[in-house]
């Protein structure tokens, strides 16, 4: 990186952070998105805070560019934000895992949880490539925490199990968190301890999606609410995943364990799909009269950029969403023999 480049790869970090000034709170425990260079000027840098801990993600191809790159942003940001106490690298790129997941480049003891709406969430910063706990589903967590009191609560593809915890602190009367990975699934168990949370209303369920819902049909489950946040693309023995071309597949899946009157969360994260499109997969659902779309939940604007920031924007319109992430809360009727 060249002077110029690295002084305008400056400008770009320190408008950035200037237009997130006001996601700073005193104690630091927050999380929040300080720079999008997909949307920013710099697709080669995402930079997140966790709490006291900065994480960069180095999408450079190049290791001396990504070198530069990466000691640019970490100069310019601890100067910012002095009060940073760990910085984390992860190289998107690398051949070897251990570096995907990051290094710790300043400090020696990443954050272990943060605060978000009052609710405490385990993070683990070095667990995988990504960091754990999803940004842009942060306006989620809160919809969930303010609309769950009383419910029977299955969390999909619940990773760390934010959504669930969220469920959890809201007062839902049960929680099933399922998920392949037992590991990932132990951080919504801290999650909810840290909280203080009735761990005996939480199950964790460490099972392939396709499996854990047939047997859940076999038994008869319900739940007012099914949270369904697939990755965009899986395959595994069991079945597959596919939110580009077939975004609609697994809402009816789960759309016989939802009780009469209740709700899915269905969230599609595929870069691919026009939100037009994804609309037209939900309103073609909706025409047998038996799922209605109640509402669209927002993605936060540090992880969009925010309108003087923005110098791109993402490969397909994500419109009438906000961003690539697109959520939409769902209400689901039961047909009963007199409908």
């Amino acid at each position: 990186m060249s002077h110029s480049e690295d002084k305008g790869f400056s400008e770009l970090l320190l408008r950035a952070v200037a237009f997130r000034k006001d996601l700073i709170e005193s104690e630091h425990q927050t999380a929040f998105r300080l720079f999008n260079g997909f949307y920013e000027g710099n697709k080669d840098l995402v930079a997140d805070v966790y709490g006291s801990s900065l994480v960069l993600f180095d999408y450079c191809k190049d290791s001396a560019a990504s070198d530069s790159l990466v000691q640019t942003a970490a100069d310019v940001f601890q100067k910012e934000l002095p009060w940073l106490k760990c910085i984390i690298v992860k190289h998107h790129t690398h051949l070897k895992e251990e570096m995907r997941r990051g290094e710790i480049i300043f400090g020696d003891h990443s954050e272990d949880f943060i605060v978000e709406y009052g609710v405490k969430y385990t993070v683990d910063l070095l667990l995988n490539q990504d960091a754990g706990l999803y940004l842009d589903t942060r306006f989620l967590r809160n919809w969930i925490l303010n609309h769950c009191a009383g419910m029977e609560v299955l969390n999909t593809f619940a990773y760390t199990g934010s959504l669930g915890v969220a469920a959890l602190a809201g007062g839902a009367r049960r929680v099933v968190q399922m998920d392949r990975n037992r590991r990932f699934l132990d951080t919504a168990r801290r999650s909810a301890a840290l909280n203080h949370l009735d761990l005996q209303k939480m199950k964790l369920s460490p099972v392939d999606f396709f499996v854990g819902v047939g047997q859940l049909k076999r038994s008869a489950e319900l739940f007012d609410l099914v949270i369904l946040d697939p990755p965009y693309f899986s395959i595994t023995e069991k079945g597959l995943v596919d939110q580009t071309r077939e975004s609609h597949r697994l809402i009816n899946k789960v759309r016989p364990l939802v009780r009469d009157e209740g709700f899915i969360v269905a969230i599609n994260n595929s870069l691919f799909l026009e939100g037009s499109a994804y609309m037209n997969a939900l309103e073609t659902l909706a025409q047998d009269g038996y799922i209605a779309i109640e509402e669209i939940v927002p993605i936060p604007e540090d992880i969009t950029g925010y309108p003087g920031s923005i110098l791109s924007g993402p490969p397909l319109d994500p419109s009438p969403f906000n961003h690539p992430t697109k959520i939409a809360v769902l209400r689901v009727r039961k047909k009963t023999t007199s409908n």
